[in-house]
């Protein structure tokens, strides 16, 4: 039977993976002591800081001393910390580096002392040295003027320039402004005959072939007139028609659909048993019973044009002026099915979204309605419009509507009614169109 209590002996790898005893190493010792405080009288040592910037290792700096300190002559010599110390080094080429004492604020707390210690690991001692704490600043470095370019010229001046100086120094106020308006404007100096062009360097040969890209790429007045043209707010216009009728297609400004949707039957009977046509438009009643009695397609198309008009003129004035100057509320969806009863659902959408956005009628929509009016008036009366009815629809004054219909390419002119006594204006429509030019100013005569 074996024996239990015999211990075993461990392996020989497990002893020699952790041994027993430690290997001493050679350090400093655990504590340091000051022995030396030094305060140095010629060049103490410098913390810098850099503050946004970084710099190289290989820059050399240049120590300079105030020339009050230097010429003061005291009687205690002060030491070299007490002293205020500049370092200025030009070694970068292209960045001055200097380095200056930041002095204390007024009501403020003084600065405090900095040290540099120089540590002895064989001792333990530890050498302190009183140091200066200085923040440094990088100038780019401006470029060099060449010498021909630094030396002074000897020439005479002319009497124009004399004349020039005393009028600088003893002339008025408005004489003063005279000449320097003229030194503004001087391109070149007068050249006398027989004097040879002067040289173009190479920065002026670079400014007028970059003037020169720049001028080949502007926009022609063509160019910036039809993009004038297409910001303004007017009715799609087709320029290249033959026929007045097809400038302003009727299913093109209003959409085919739509206007086949504009009920004219009601006002054809009306018309037909000698029945009055409630509106609120002076226009449209001044117009529809001619129109409507007629039967021909073209009367027809006129009279579902008028009717459209009489919806838009009845949404303009159910709006209201808004919180801001020259805006317009719209009101409410019901409340438009209301005022533009008996217009289908779709053909008010059509007037709302067409004339209107997010509940409110800007300047581009109330002009954009407006020359919509003016060409709709022209369809109905046969391109010769008398703008009297439709500028009392929209309170307008007779400027005012007359620069609309000038606006879609009518021609305007005033026309006196003798039997009334008054003053009007007919605003025909004919090809070729005439719109309004963009405007171009003048420059000031100098």
């Amino acid at each position: 039977m074996a024996n239990t209590n015999v211990k075993k002996r461990k392996r020989a790898a497990d002893s020699a993976a952790k041994p027993s005893k430690k290997v001493a190493i050679a350090g400093p010792p655990a504590t340091a002591n000051v022995s030396k405080f030094v305060r140095p009288k010629f060049c103490p040592p410098v913390i810098a800081t850099t503050p946004g910037f970084e710099i190289g290792d290989k820059l050399i700096f240049h120590p300079y001393q105030s020339k009050s300190e230097a010429r003061a002559k005291s009687k205690q010599s002060k030491t070299a910390v007490d002293k205020k110390l500049m370092l200025h080094s030009t070694s970068h080429h292209s960045v001055n580096y200097t380095a200056r004492e930041e002095d204390p604020r007024p009501d403020s707390k003084p600065l405090l002392n900095h040290f540099v210690g120089i540590y002895d690991p064989k001792t333990g001692k530890v050498e302190v040295v009183e140091a200066k704490k200085m923040v440094m600043r990088g100038a780019v470095r401006s470029k060099q003027a060449s010498a021909d370019a630094m030396e002074e010229k000897n020439t005479k001046q002319s009497m124009m320039e004399l004349k020039t100086d005393l009028g600088q120094t003893f002339g008025t106020k408005k004489a003063r402004k005279v000449i320097n308006q003229r030194v503004l404007n001087a391109i070149a100096p007068h050249k006398k005959p027989g004097d040879e062009p002067a040289e173009i360097d190479d920065a002026s040969r670079a400014m007028l072939h970059s003037v020169g890209e720049v001028a080949a790429e502007m926009a022609s007045r063509e160019q910036l007139q039809a993009v004038v043209d297409d910001a303004k707010p007017l009715p799609p216009v087709n320029v290249d028609a033959d026929e007045i009728q097809d400038v302003y297609d009727p299913e093109a400004v209003v959409g085919a659909e739509i206007l086949n949707m504009v009920p004219i039957r009601e006002w054809q009977e009306k018309v037909r048993h000698k029945e009055g046509v409630q509106t609120n438009s002076k226009f449209v009643a001044m117009r529809v019973n001619a129109i409507a009695s007629n039967t021909s397609a073209a009367a027809e198309q006129r009279l579902r044009v008028l009717r459209y008009l009489g919806f838009v003129v009845t949404f303009y004035r159910s709006t209201k002026p808004g919180r801001q100057k020259g805006t317009r509320s719209v009101p409410p969806r019901d409340k438009l099915r209301e005022v533009l009863a008996p217009a289908p659902e779709a053909v008010i959408e059509n007037i709302r979204r067409k004339f209107s956005e997010a509940g409110e009628m800007r300047k581009f929509h109330i002009d954009l309605l407006t020359t919509h009016l003016c060409v709709f008036a022209c369809i109905a009366d046969n391109f010769e419009v008398d703008t009297q009815d439709l500028r009392y629809d929209l309170h307008l004054d007779d400027k005012s509507m007359n620069q609309y219909f000038r606006e879609i390419g009518a021609r305007v002119k005033p026309v006196a009614r003798k039997a009334e006594g008054v003053m009007t204006s007919i605003a025909r429509l004919i090809l070729p169109l005439e719109f309004p030019k963009q405007r171009h100013i003048a420059p000031r005569r100098k």
